[in-house]
């Protein structure tokens, strides 16, 4: 059914919609889903951009977008949740943006810590990166966070915040240096066990599936050492822009592949 226009009624192409996602939610309901996701939010600012708005408002529209996802992974009973919030390149950005981006994750730690959700399904609330270099009142609502969740362990939430995977990867190295120049480390004793457990997402997993938005195809210093063997997944829409279809078609992509870790 079109209307004088020839388009499609926008209730009609809704209700196409939904039943388009309540069939994938099916299938995704037959089949072992990620134990951890790790996603790259790409796309605020380019959505503001298309919208005519200001690029911190894309941000706070992102913030939306992500709240939902911490739903529908507690649906699917995906367990540890990893995203890319702010990565230390960001700091490059305008000091209007970073500003504006500080108060929201001032703000969204803060109510992370009073969320019902979080403590109704024991979510462990973590930030990983060189918190250091955040503003104090960051490092503050971070603490916060951390200490009323850190009792929890039935599900993880973990922010990437002033975050690099080189980084993280270096720091790792000088801690292990220092225990080798303390003789508490021989060096035939390094294994790739010794370096993952210096890492900031140690003990965690390492992530099963990378989603990234905005259509670009590149994992942008991300959990570098943790994506060895990840399965990865494009999606074209700006982050925003995600609906719960195109993440269920993600985890539904994830299911249909064979993992075979370099085998």
């Amino acid at each position: 059914m079109v209307n004088g226009s020839g388009r499609v009624p926008e209730a009609l192409t809704d209700a196409f919609s939904m039943a388009a996602e309540r069939t994938l939610a099916r299938q995704v309901d037959k089949a072992p889903v990620p134990h951890h996701v790790a996603i790259i939010m790409d796309g605020n600012r380019r959505f503001a951009k298309a919208e005519g708005l200001d690029p911190t408002q894309g941000h706070e529209f992102g913030r939306d977008t992500l709240e939902n996802v911490v739903d529908w992974c507690l649906e699917l009973g995906i367990q540890v949740l990893t995203v890319y919030a702010f990565s230390t390149e960001n700091f490059s950005r305008s000091p209007y943006e970073v500003e504006a981006l500080m108060d929201l994750f001032e703000e969204n730690f803060y109510e992370m810590a009073e969320d019902e959700r979080v403590h109704e399904h024991k979510i462990r609330v973590r930030a990983i990166g060189r918190r250091e270099e955040l503003p104090e009142r960051v490092q503050k609502a971070i603490a916060y966070a951390e200490a009323k969740t850190e009792g929890y362990d039935a599900y993880h939430y973990n922010i990437a915040v002033a975050y690099g995977g080189r980084e993280e990867i270096v720091t790792a190295i000088r801690e292990i240096s220092q225990d080798v120049k303390e003789g508490a480390l021989d060096p035939e004793d390094i294994t790739e066990a010794t370096v993952a457990k210096r890492l900031y997402t140690h003990p965690l997993p390492d992530p099963d599936l990378v989603l990234r938005t905005s259509g670009e195809e590149r994992v942008s210093n991300f959990l570098l050492w943790q994506l060895a063997y990840s399965e990865l997944y494009f999606s074209d829409v700006n982050w925003p822009d995600l609906r719960k279809i195109d993440f269920l078609r993600a985890i539904r992509d994830y299911q249909e592949r064979q993992r075979r870790y370099g085998t």
